[in-house]
């Protein structure tokens, strides 16, 4: 019998491939229990979207709300946000019972000509971006279900911060005074780029400033990890040193998907030993950075020449800081002008983020093939 790999990578499929989060989880589903909104920030890849389907999945949750996850990350404005909404909770209502979605349509008056259904009586989304006309109006429609709807309602809104970068300014306000009156709707604002959530939640001139109780996430205990690896991996009659869990863990910053993709790999590896070493980790991660490799160089391709210059400077330096010292512009061969458009577009183009720590890439694989130095 085929094996399901225990290393998810993608989605959420139950407590038992789900890494602790005990702590998070509680407090999490404590805040949305008693009527709290909550703002869930760290850095892109940690386990933001999985803690929020795992608390989701609770028993005490899933028999007793409605849950909908809206990713807004490739959202340039308030018509694709108001899309997304309405598509993401008509997705969810779809495979609850057919008074669940009833509800729905018979709100969204602005939207109706776009729903039909199907031969076997199920509602299909036939809505485009170009048919929300008064986006203002549709987002009063979505919240006015969500204000009656037949359950509670819990909205996890992934990559909030996005909403900060609309041309129209006026969306935080808007969606503040919907929520603030929504009394059978909360919501968890989960985002990654920490300086724009900080601002968002703890700015008194922003709308969202105390409106939620704010959670950090960090890396995964080490030695949780190492234990849950180790689990998993016996069933299959494999272990894995810790030297070679510690190189994992080290080399990615204990940022869980990093980690889940590299054992994923070596979940599937055919090994002459039973017990995983730092070898086997270094070739798995060899033949991910080939699989890779193609759309990297496609990445790159796509950037100047100064912009590369200083993609490649920041890989070298794990997390750069300085940019715009002597130091540092002389290392590299840059100059203070350069480094400051370059750097836009790199901010700009998410290949890399900015905080209080400095700058680093977005991608940690994209890192160490840009260093080539990550059999060392």
């Amino acid at each position: 019998m085929i094996q399901d790999n225990p290393f998810v990578i993608n989605g959420y499929k139950g407590e038992d491939y789900f890494c602790d989060r005990i702590e998070e989880t509680a407090l999490l589903k404590r805040h949305l229990t008693n009527n709290c909104n909550v703002a869930l920030i760290s850095p892109r890849r940690l386990g933001k979207s999985g803690l929020i389907r795992h608390t989701f999945a609770q028993n005490e949750i899933k028999d007793n709300y409605y849950v909908f996850i809206i990713d807004i990350y490739e959202t340039k404005n308030l018509n694709e946000f108001v899309y997304e909404l309405g598509r993401g909770i008509f997705n969810t209502l779809k495979s609850r019972s057919r008074k669940a979605w009833d509800k729905f349509f018979g709100l969204l008056l602005s939207l109706r000509q776009g729903i039909s259904f199907d031969a076997a009586g199920m509602p299909e989304w036939n809505i485009t971006i170009g048919d929300i006309r008064r986006p203002d109006i549709t987002l009063d429609e979505i919240f006015m279900y969500l204000e009656h709807a037949d359950r509670p309602c819990l909205v996890a809104i992934d990559e909030f911060q996005t909403i900060s970068e609309y041309p129209e300014k006026t969306v935080e306000a808007m969606l503040r005074t919907r929520i603030q009156t929504c009394g059978n709707a909360h919501f968890v604002f989960s985002g990654s780029k920490r300086h724009m959530m900080a601002e968002m939640f703890m700015t008194a001139s922003h709308p969202f400033y105390q409106s939620a109780s704010v959670i950090g996430l960090s890396p995964i205990d080490r030695e949780v990890y190492y234990d849950f690896v180790s689990r998993h991996l016996s069933r299959i009659g494999k272990s894995i040193s810790s030297e070679a869990f510690d190189y994992i863990y080290d080399l990615f910053d204990g940022i869980t998907w990093y980690i889940q993709y590299v054992m994923n790999i070596l979940y599937t590896e055919s090994s002459d030993s039973a017990s995983l070493d730092v070898n086997d980790v270094s070739g798995a991660i060899e033949k991910i950075l080939h699989q890779q490799a193609f759309a990297y160089k496609t990445l790159l391709y796509q950037l100047t020449a100064r912009q590369k210059q200083l993609l490649l400077a920041i890989a070298e330096q794990g997390k750069a800081t300085g940019m715009m010292s002597r130091e540092f512009l002389s290392k590299y061969g840059l100059s203070a002008s350069s480094v400051q458009n370059a750097l836009k577009v790199l901010l700009d183009r998410d290949f890399i983020t900015q905080d209080e720590d400095g700058c680093r890439l977005y991608d940690k694989f994209f890192e160490i093939w840009l260093r080539g130095g990550y059999l060392s």
